[in-house]
């Protein structure tokens, strides 16, 4: 890598994820690629009060400026006609800090933070947009209209021009040697040495389908002596008491639970995907039954790949998780088969190819 000092002058990179942690940590992600490109440039998180913008984007050591929520109605609504009102305040805000921090890019990753983000750089300063789920929403496809470049996790997001890069990680998660950690990591939750670990997770609030057929599953899961390491979310219930079985509300560490697993049992938003698949798990992933089918979408090429399985909501009791899962984790072949090919499938280096993105738009590139 060239001294940056060759390299021109200090890239202001202006990042717009804020709201919920899958728009949030792909933006520090970039970030944080950036910055190992460019050590010189500055970097500044656009978020809201709401979300969890104050808690994880200070906590990185990025500068976080508030803005003005702007919430996205997923329907025509009253709230959509109300939107213009909304949106001029949080745009006359964004432009301050444009101009404040001199940006000489913004970076959107969708939400309610992003559109206003589009909307006062439009014109202004360019603009980069990265699209985690496999349908597009609001907020990107109107970034999409006027941005510099567009950056897609999966094929057929539906935004014009998209390249498809994948999802920016925490390089906790990209550069995890599993095998390397997996003592460590079970001696930490207090899991079985050598027994085929399951790890099961929903999200930060868990997932009643999930947790209702762990349950169910329970007395099959012991007598096939796997052991599980079980997010039951921090409003949900955890499954009766076995051995072998560990119930927490989160994962905070959630590389060391990967690198305890040897098969995962989750949701598939974007992230989810992202992660399981750049560590190499085999997975069963369980889409969310609403919205507009795009957790199915997200999981699609993975389980294409042969890297997962896909099962319905709906069909998710104890017996359907003990057909999967029992067979699966006494394959070791299969596993292994299984893990390399979500591995393959994944993208591993989004982060640095995004970043490589963002700075040659800048022309700063490294």
């Amino acid at each position: 890598m060239r001294d940056a000092r060759s390299m021109g002058p200090a890239p202001s990179v202006v990042v717009a994820g804020g709201g919920s942690a899958g728009h949030i940590e792909p933006a520090l992600a970039l970030a944080d690629a950036v910055r190992r490109l460019r050590p010189d440039a500055r970097i500044t998180a656009l978020g809201t009060e709401r979300g969890l913008d104050t808690t994880l984007i200070p906590a990185r050591g990025y500068r976080l400026e508030l803005i003005p929520p702007v919430p996205l109605p997923r329907k025509p609504s009253g709230d959509l006609l109300r939107l213009p009102g909304k949106v001029r305040g949080a745009v006359t805000r964004v432009r301050e800090v444009l101009d404040d921090v001199g940006a000489d890019v913004v970076v959107g990753f969708g939400g309610y933070v992003a559109l206003p983000a589009y909307l006062g750089a439009r014109g202004r300063v360019p603009i980069v947009v990265h699209e985690a789920n496999a349908r597009a929403g609001l907020a990107n496809k109107v970034g999409a209209r006027f941005a510099a470049r567009v950056v897609t996790a999966v094929p057929g997001s539906g935004l014009p021009g998209a390249e498809v890069l994948g999802i920016p990680l925490r390089r906790a998660v990209t550069a995890l040697d599993r095998r390397a950690l997996r003592m460590q990591a079970r001696a930490r939750y207090g899991l079985p040495p050598h027994a085929p670990v399951l790890l099961v997770f929903g999200g930060s609030q868990g997932a009643r389908t999930l947790n209702n057929a762990v349950a169910a599953a329970m007395p099959g899961l012991v007598d096939a002596r796997i052991a599980v390491l079980h997010a039951f979310g921090k409003g949900g219930t955890p499954g009766p008491r076995a051995p072998g079985y560990i119930a927490v509300p989160y994962i905070d560490d959630m590389h060391l639970a990967y690198a305890a697993a040897d098969a995962v049992l989750g949701r598939a938003g974007a992230m989810t995907v992202a992660e399981v698949s750049a560590v190499g798990l085999p997975a069963v992933y369980v889409p969310l039954p609403h919205g507009n089918g795009e957790q199915a979408l997200n999981a699609g090429p993975v389980v294409a790949a042969g890297g997962g399985l896909l099962v319905e909501d709906a069909e998710l009791t104890g017996d359907r998780l003990l057909r999967e899962i029992v067979p699966l984790l006494g394959d070791p072949r299969r596993l292994t088969a299984m893990g390399a090919a979500a591995r393959a499938s994944g993208h591993a280096d989004a982060d640095v190819r995004l970043a490589r993105v963002v700075l040659d738009v800048v022309g700063a590139g490294a």
